[in-house]
């Protein structure tokens, strides 16, 4: 089956982020920091994170077990969280619906395999536009 079968849920279509965002903007453009709930954060996070495998699903190995994939997206997304936009992990872990040990395993398991030079490139991309995406709106509050 392909990755492009799945996704995590619930799903926010570009649609739903973009009035998240406007309706917590201020006057003067930016987003409060505390305008978007962490959940928000977190799942659009972790749909910029699935978006960007399916990108690169041509150039990596994808498996062909959907849930084991699935499983992968969401690791990179709370390491993501966790270490580009400073969630802390009972954050992260409540987003998810997932307890804060569980958000520590997720992040040790990416940080271990950074090691693979291809893994960490993309790691680092979704880091990137992550940051760059919150960094932007004003969320992260780094401008």
């Amino acid at each position: 089956m392909p990755i492009e079968d799945f996704s995590l849920r619930p799903r926010l279509t570009a649609p739903a982020v973009v009035e998240c965002i406007d309706t917590n903007r201020h006057s003067s453009g930016a987003v409060s920091p505390s305008a978007l709930p962490i959940r928000t954060i977190c799942m659009i996070c972790a749909q910029i994170t699935t978006e960007m495998v399916m990108l690169a699903a041509s150039r990596i190995q994808v498996r062909r077990d959907g849930r084991r994939t699935l499983c992968h997206v969401r690791q990179i997304a709370m390491y993501v969280c966790h270490v580009t936009l400073q969630i802390p992990l009972y954050e992260i872990g409540k987003a998810f619906g997932r307890d804060r040990t569980t958000v520590g395993h997720a992040c040790h398991v990416v940080e271990d395999r950074r090691d693979d030079p291809a893994f960490d490139e993309f790691v680092a991309a979704v880091e990137r536009t992550v940051g760059s995406v919150f960094r932007s709106s004003g969320v992260l509050g780094h401008e």
